[in-house]
């Protein structure tokens, strides 16, 4: 009976040291993850969505809180005012979700771009929503046209892949409500 209690709190011990170790090791690598997120992942996207911005929109985001939780805010200005702000949304694609960054002009509520962050779609047919061409279609484009066009809206779809090109467009969409919600904030805020 004694083997039995000492095999128990000999294991216990060994679980809790090595929960302890594996919470101390994400809480000091969650920074480092965070920044590399920022720098190869949305930085790219944010780049190509706003181009010629005075600004460093990545060391200038904010952090707002939604209903559906925080929701990091990256602003572009231009002579030191503010132009333009982007957030990160995703959609629900063939392969998983689909993130993109979505920009938006700030004096006429249209947006000024878009570019994907993460993507785990077909190589070939689903990955073309990264293509210029595909994107280029929601530059200027009205908040309220934004919708594949097969459902009244603006976007033309990828050929052959559709839930791509779907979950590229739910993404913007969430993007857009998201938007709507932060407007009366932001100009105070940066």
């Amino acid at each position: 009976m004694r083997e039995i209690i000492s095999m128990i709190v000999v294991l216990s011990l060994i679980s809790g040291a090595s929960g302890l170790s594996l919470a101390y090791l994400k809480e000091i690598t969650a920074k480092p993850i965070e920044d590399q997120v920022l720098f190869y992942v949305q930085g790219p996207a944010i780049k190509n969505v706003f181009a010629g911005v005075d600004n460093d929109p990545l060391a200038e985001r904010k952090s707002f809180d939604t209903p559906d939780g925080p929701v990091t805010v990256f602003p572009a200005k231009k002579g030191g005012k503010l132009v333009a702000v982007a957030l990160e949304a995703f959609g629900v694609g063939f392969g998983g979700d689909i993130g993109v960054i979505v920009g938006f002009d700030l004096s006429d509520d249209t947006l000024a771009g878009i570019g994907v962050t993460t993507l785990k779609e077909t190589p070939g047919l689903g990955t073309r929503v990264t293509e210029p061409k595909f994107q280029a279609q929601f530059r200027g484009l009205p908040l309220d046209r934004v919708g594949l066009a097969s459902k009244g809206g603006s976007i033309d779809a990828v050929s052959g892949a559709t839930v791509s090109s779907t979950g590229t467009v739910m993404a913007v969409s969430k993007a857009v409500d998201i938007y709507k919600g932060l407007k009366p904030q932001l100009e105070g805020a940066f």
